[in-house]
């Protein structure tokens, strides 16, 4: 039976330059791949060591890269290793297959969404009425299917954050910032649906799953083991469960490290 791991991209796998946390002396320092190019300009980046490290997990398990990220954003990284027959976007809301999104999974999700929580217009309303253009840098709409700010971290009221998150909440919603994002997130929108789904299409007995940020928690709840890095918003929170390891690593080496942890437990299921 395959084994299935279900990964978080960006600050679990993959770093910008501003979280690669690079605090050894600069002798010292990994040598790093770019693996996105967006606007003619580098963006993302792992160690050389973990570019191996999944391309020797891509021969042994399904990788499966799990993502906030809309499919256009996922499209432009160029992960190590052999093609993912499956990823999942948009937090879930869409499964691709071979790069192509699956349809009848994509309408499941919008039943759901329109059965369970407040509408996104809604949403989007109230994002537009209450953040402060001071601090706002850019509104997004991402899929149809959830909103995100992008905004300036040092101008940002926490109070703000709490109380938007106690509105949505109210509505089914779930807020989560990330770096320089908010995003609100229906609820019902899981990362945890879909790895499932595609569990139950491979088979596999034994998923594998990591990831750094509120919206990972379901997905590291739904999995037979998984890790968090020691940064992030679960790692702010001292966020852990039963099958959860709480790593000390922070930034690139972290997710180094998550490579190593998945490649262990794979080679030690067979």
């Amino acid at each position: 039976m395959p084994v299935l791991v279900a990964s978080d991209l960006d600050r679990t796998l993959i770093y910008s330059a501003a979280a690669l946390a690079l605090t050894m002396p600069d002798a010292r320092a990994p040598r790093l791949l770019c693996v996105e190019v967006h606007e003619a300009r580098p963006l993302s980046y792992m160690t050389e060591t973990a570019a191996q490290l999944l391309t020797d997990l891509g021969d042994a398990a399904v990788f499966v890269p799990t993502t906030t990220r809309t499919r256009k954003q996922y499209q432009r990284i160029n992960l190590p290793g052999p093609e993912p027959k499956y990823a999942i976007c948009a937090n879930g809301g869409h499964l691709l297959v071979d790069g192509v999104t699956d349809p009848d999974w994509h309408a499941q999700v919008q039943a759901r969404l329109a059965e369970q929580c407040a509408p996104l217009a809604e949403i989007r309303d109230h994002l537009l009425a209450s953040a402060d253009p001071l601090w706002v840098r850019k509104h997004r709409i991402a899929e149809d299917l959830f909103a995100y700010l992008v905004v300036e971290r040092e101008l940002l009221p926490e109070e703000w954050v709490k109380e938007l998150a106690v509105w949505a909440e109210n509505r089914g919603w779930t807020v989560s910032l990330q770096g320089r994002k908010i995003y609100a997130v229906p609820k019902p929108l899981t990362k945890s649906a879909a790895v499932h789904e595609v569990a139950r299409r491979t088979g596999a007995d034994l998923t594998l799953a990591a990831g750094d940020s509120l919206l990972d928690a379901d997905l590291l709840l739904a999995a037979d083991k998984g890790w968090r890095p020691g940064h992030g918003e679960l790692a702010d929170a001292a966020w852990t469960a039963p099958a959860i390891s709480a790593l000390p690593e922070r930034g690139v080496l972290a997710g180094e490290r998550i490579l190593r942890e998945f490649l262990k437990e794979t080679r030690a299921s067979r």
